[in-house]
């Protein structure tokens, strides 16, 4: 008699549990879905996409004004493209001239 008491209010609790468990899922699903949820998830996606976009337009011009300089500095007169540590610019008497 104690074993089927036993094993009944074990299945009982697992039973009671898991029907638990199920009902808060099934609430959360819920209240995920609700309009004011929705719109809470949306707006701060919205933000966060703006967050982002800024700072990609901020590193997009940074990235811009670098480069921008560099092509400048190139242009001077009396500096040309920048050059490998090493190479020499004269040319060799045996090179064909082109």
């Amino acid at each position: 008699m104690f074993k089927r008491t036993f094993w009944f209010t074990t299945g009982a609790t697992a039973g009671f549990g898991g029907a638990m468990w199920i009902r808060r899922q099934v609430l959360r699903a819920v209240r995920r879905y609700t309009p004011e949820h929705v719109q809470a998830e949306v707006s701060s996606s919205v933000r966060r996409i703006g967050t982002d976009l800024r700072r990609a337009v901020r590193e997009g011009r940074g990235a811009m004004a670098r480069r921008e300089a560099e092509l400048h500095a190139e242009l001077r007169p009396g500096t040309g493209p920048p050059r490998a540590p090493g190479t020499d610019d004269r040319r060799s008497p045996t090179s064909p001239v082109g």
